[in-house]
């Protein structure tokens, strides 16, 4: 059996004190520290991390399994020296939650002509749109049918709408219109009133929301050209091509939350496109007193001698 040792917390980009406090909270029991003693320490086990210091893991002798903070794992691959022991993705119910709230709220908002009713009230217009479709009328098409996506589907489904789902490999999901791999993306494309992409980061996907897929979606539809909504990852959108289909009608509108550099830069011309909501990477923030407790409960159940769960395939790289 596994022997209990040492986490590693390593994180960048953000005060790493909160998840600090919270794995010291959840496990009083257990040493955490923010450096391993060496390049070569021995007594640290597990890893939990952030876009964490390339190198920092590949010496680690007794590293057993490597524990994402968030649901995407592309910031751990972008080590080069990143050791061949499993990496887990973070799974909670607190996360999943987050990221449906968000779904819903943005289809309802651009289902329910919200950006439209904001711009009229700007300008102190008084003119209902009569011609709102009933969310019976109108397909989410839902692009990554995790957890995260089925999650999504059945909030939407319990509304009312129509749900397709496109993934890598056929899913047999109740309710929800399958389509996999590249042979079937056209027809998914094809039916899908609102595109929610919540896809993982990899080679396969990264910039596959461009211009070719933004050609082949849906032109006319109960809410006019198809609208887009990404809250996956900011490497997967070409955001010159989103807003030149913007200008070009291949495109009603955006809701995008990740971006390919963040903060957004001041120049970017997302800010100010009129069918565009931006919001700042908040779709379902990673709070570590939600996720900290199943990290530490996989980490004992690891040390039980059971196997770890929610392990990423590194080949497909998620």
């Amino acid at each position: 059996m596994p022997q209990p040792g040492k986490i590693l917390l390593s994180v960048t980009g953000f005060d790493p004190a909160v998840w600090l406090a919270a794995l010291q909270k959840h496990a009083p029991d257990r040493e955490i520290v923010t450096e391993p003693a060496s390049a070569d320490d021995p007594t640290i086990r597990y890893a939990v991390v952030w876009k964490q210091r390339p190198g920092v893991l590949s010496g680690l002798p007794n590293l057993a399994a490597i524990f994402s903070v968030g649901a995407g794992v592309d910031h751990v691959f972008q080590d080069p020296d990143l050791p061949e022991v499993p990496i887990v993705r973070s799974v909670a119910d607190d996360l999943t939650e987050r990221m449906s709230e968000y779904v819903v709220w943005q289809v309802l908002d651009h289902h329910r002509k919200g950006p439209r009713y904001r711009r009229q009230q700007a300008e102190r217009v008084w003119n209902e749109d009569r011609m709102q479709p009933a969310a019976r009328d109108v397909t989410v098409g839902i692009m990554g049918m995790g957890i995260l996506g089925r999650d999504a589907a059945e909030k939407l489904k319990a509304l009312g709408f129509r749900i397709a789902g496109w993934s890598r490999r056929p899913q047999a999901i109740g309710g929800v219109e399958g389509f996999a791999g590249d042979a079937q993306l056209d027809g998914f494309l094809a039916i899908s009133d609102i595109v929610v992409c919540l896809l993982p980061l990899t080679p396969a996907t990264r910039g596959i929301l461009s211009k070719p897929l933004f050609a082949r979606m849906k032109r006319r539809g109960p809410l006019g050209p198809a609208i887009l909504i990404n809250a996956g990852r900011g490497g997967l959108q070409n955001e010159a091509d989103i807003v030149a289909a913007l200008d070009n009608g291949w495109l009603g509108a955006a809701t995008l939350d990740v971006f390919n550099q963040e903060p957004l830069p001041a120049t970017s011309p997302l800010w100010n496109h009129p069918r565009v909501m931006i919001t700042p990477h908040a779709a379902a923030t990673s709070m570590p007193d939600a996720l900290v407790p199943p990290i530490l409960a996989q980490i004992e159940a690891f040390e039980r001698g059971e196997e770890l769960r929610n392990v990423v395939d590194r080949q497909a790289g998620y």
